[in-house]
């Protein structure tokens, strides 16, 4: 799939079938994050991939946002060094895991969003890191159709020149 196609079909998903991801097709997902550019070349971020199924469980109860994350094949704990630019830099590279899966079949959610230091406790780390998302992976149970999102209209949200002016 070309990265076009692959952000205009990729959908968020929460609910995972009980099969697992082949190892090479995680570390490409992983190895997007590590891959992604970052302000100053900082690299703010350490990337946790959990596969064990009593740690899997545990994150589903400790992420609110996210207790589906019980079922997934495997999950990534996204952590940052406190800067500036961190947030932006670990958004980033969490939408190149995002797209990297999508286009290898594998779905995926962004769940939680700072304020998990119950993660970090649960995961050993450092207190001068922040755990700033869970993301679970795996395939879908339905079949998703590509493509459908519900988007306000183009229009009402690309300008040109000026606001309020149409993008064409």
């Amino acid at each position: 799939m070309d990265v076009y196609d692959t952000v205009r079909t990729v959908l968020a998903v929460r609910a995972f079938q009980n099969k697992p991801v082949p190892h090479n097709i995680i570390r490409r997902i992983v190895e997007s994050a590590w891959l992604t550019a970052s302000s100053k070349n900082d690299q703010p971020w350490h990337f946790i991939v959990m596969e064990d199924r009593s740690m899997l469980e545990k994150l589903g109860q400790a992420v609110r946002t996210g207790p589906y994350i019980a079922q997934t094949a495997f999950a990534v704990a996204v952590g940052m060094d406190k800067s500036i630019y961190a947030v932006s830099d670990v958004s980033r590279a969490v939408q190149s895991m995002i797209l990297t899966a999508w286009s290898e079949g594998v779905a995926s959610n962004w769940t939680g969003f700072g304020g998990l230091t119950e993660v970090g406790k649960l995961l050993g780390v450092p207190l001068e890191i922040e755990i700033m998302a869970v993301v679970p992976f795996g395939y879908p149970v339905k079949k998703i159709g590509k493509g459908r999102k519900n988007r306000k209209p183009f229009g009402q949200v690309v300008h040109s020149g000026r606001f309020g002016q149409p993008f064409e």
